[in-house]
């Protein structure tokens, strides 16, 4: 199968988790349809469906051939200019992820578990089969990756940062779990938003007018734009998805002045809040902070959501809250000699990972009673041993 089109949105939901939002039929085919990926984008829809034997599906991966390495946030391109120094081109390779998402999810779909490892087994041929240099799964969630490194291929690990709710209550609950140091830096930063006359408003995306879909655009772009860059999304995708029935978006306006003056682009799914983009007419200090992780605290605890992933990167997070969590992501090349090398490398920075992660489990910004230091310290001592 080619295009998400070519599926029906139940065929294809069916096989997935349906709280997670990135999988869905409605995110996958909007992106195809408003020119987001495309043959043109370096994103060619190169999904597969495998079906029983009366034609109903059973299976569903996401899947892309890629001409270029950008928008995944897992970083090849060393591999790549190695593939050609060997005489082998490196695109198209065969991609299984969410374009432009660098979240954890589902990214093998089935009807009954015993269908996984069939699938995982031919997505590890097929790169063989197509005459293409790799297939790699980016994000994957813990039982594909399992699936897939039982199929031979190597596992990269990295490490993202997220808020779990430990029982805080609200907001003033989960401040008092903080170290001093870290209670008052945060809400030194808040104080300064607030003083700077900045509220804020949430907003449902279904709720939203064509003009206020407009300006989400514009404030969208205008961080890629300060950068030099394309952005990911068009503004009829992302009011698309803002209005479809199927997915949560949650849009956090900063109000200055009874303007809005910046927005952090959110989806809810299942118990987890999901912060994906954000963007500002303007620099305010410390309001980057505030409107992508503090508000969005907030709303967890409002709507007793259990969990924000706040996106990648960010080892700032960890002092405001936010604790590592282990990312999967698994690659196999159809040339022995990258695959051998590919392997050595991803051997010692799983290592590195893992030591890295070690000392942010020592130096949480939660105090040693709180639910969160007790969580970090089992998680260390599980690590020792």
């Amino acid at each position: 199968m080619q295009r998400l089109g070519d599926v029906a949105a139940a065929d294809w939901d069916g096989l997935f988790d349906g709280g997670y939002p990135f999988t869905r039929h409605a995110w996958l085919s909007a992106l195809e349809k408003h020119g987001c990926v495309s043959d043109t984008e370096g994103w060619q829809p190169h999904h597969l469906i495998a079906e029983d034997d009366a034609g109903r599906p059973i299976g569903a991966v996401p899947l892309y051939l890629k001409h270029h390495s950008y928008g995944e946030f897992v970083f090849d391109f060393a591999w790549a200019n190695a593939s050609h120094e060997l005489g082998k081109p490196y695109y198209p390779k065969l991609l299984c992820a969410i374009p432009f998402v660098p979240s954890v999810g589902p990214r093998i779909g089935v009807s009954e578990e015993s269908v996984r490892p069939a699938i995982a087994s031919y997505l590890a041929r097929l790169p063989e089969a197509e005459k293409l240099s790799s297939i790699h799964a980016l994000f994957a969630a813990d039982v594909d990756a399992a699936a897939l490194d039982a199929q031979g291929l190597i596992e990269r690990n990295d490490t993202q940062f997220q808020w779990d709710d430990r029982g805080y209550g609200d907001m003033a609950g989960f401040l008092a779990s903080l170290t001093s140091e870290k209670r008052k830096k945060l809400q030194r930063e808040r104080r300064r938003v607030a003083e700077a006359g900045i509220g804020f408003e949430v907003a449902r995306g279904r709720e939203l007018s064509e003009s206020a879909w407009d300006l989400v655009y514009r404030l969208y772009i205008n961080t890629y734009l300060e950068r030099g860059q394309s952005p990911y999304f068009t503004r009829d995708f992302l009011a698309e998805i803002g209005r479809h029935p199927d997915l949560d978006m949650r849009l956090v306006f900063a109000v200055h002045e009874g303007r809005r003056v910046a927005v952090a682009i959110t989806l809810v799914g299942g118990d987890t809040l999901y912060g994906r983009h954000w963007g500002a007419e303007a620099h305010y200090h410390s309001l980057h902070f505030e409107c992508c992780y503090y508000q969005g605290i907030e709303l967890c605890l409002r709507e007793g959501l259990k969990r924000f992933d706040a996106g990648t990167q960010g080892a700032h997070k960890h002092g405001r809250g936010f604790e590592p969590v282990r990312t999967r992501s698994l690659h196999r090349m159809s040339d022995p000699r990258l695959h051998q090398a590919v392997a050595h490398f991803l051997a010692r920075e799983r290592r590195a990972v893992a030591a890295r992660e070690s000392e942010f489990m020592q130096h949480t910004a939660y105090r040693a009673e709180s639910p969160a230091r007790v969580e970090a310290d089992r998680a260390q001592s599980r690590f020792d041993g």
